[in-house]
């Protein structure tokens, strides 16, 4: 088994696992998650505390093991603490705003572009030019960031568009005669 997959998952105060035949379900102050497990591994409780075990050791569910263990703790951190991802806004007139349940962006295009932001995420935009997603799941937080950035994603060579706070961006040189 991996070195990841023997640490075992601890629970903070406030949350509660409960594994159930090929899933497990973690409830907490963010919410509900659940997360499926694999044929041949199985987690103990014990206490506060979580363990991934392997039913029948093969190169197929010792290499998975490891993997549950960080979609675990992802899943704990995520319904404890919550995830969040930053983007901002680089452009002259470039801006967004957040109404209920959907995200308002002017990114220099003839249209303003209207984003439906999915169950579970919430959108604020504190600055007229930064965004904030905020949720439970990993993933889904990281993919919700990477919709609205692909609707207009960093330009080589003035640097323009919706980017990831701290993201650095490789400027071009403009052609020479």
């Amino acid at each position: 088994m991996s070195r990841v997959a023997r640490n075992p998952v601890v629970l903070p105060q406030g949350v509660t696992a409960t594994i159930a035949e090929g899933e497990v379900t973690v409830k907490g102050a963010k919410g509900t998650l659940k997360l499926p497990l694999r044929a041949g591994l199985s987690l103990k409780q014990e206490g506060q505390t979580v363990r991934v075990e392997v039913a029948a050791p093969s190169r197929d569910t010792l290499m998975h093991a490891g993997s549950l263990r960080s979609h675990l703790s992802n899943v704990v951190v995520g319904v404890s603490k919550g995830y969040e991802k930053k983007l901002e806004l680089v452009g002259v007139g470039y801006r967004a705003a957040a109404q209920g349940k959907s995200l308002n962006l002017t990114l220099g295009f003839s249209h303003p572009v209207v984003y439906e932001v999915p169950e579970g995420i919430t959108v604020e935009t504190p600055t007229p030019t930064e965004i904030l997603v905020k949720g439970a799941d990993k993933q889904q937080v990281g993919q919700v960031a990477a919709e609205i950035r692909d609707f207009r994603s960093p330009e080589p060579y003035k640097g323009k568009g919706v980017r990831f706070c701290g993201e650095r961006i490789e400027l071009k040189e403009t052609k020479k005669k």
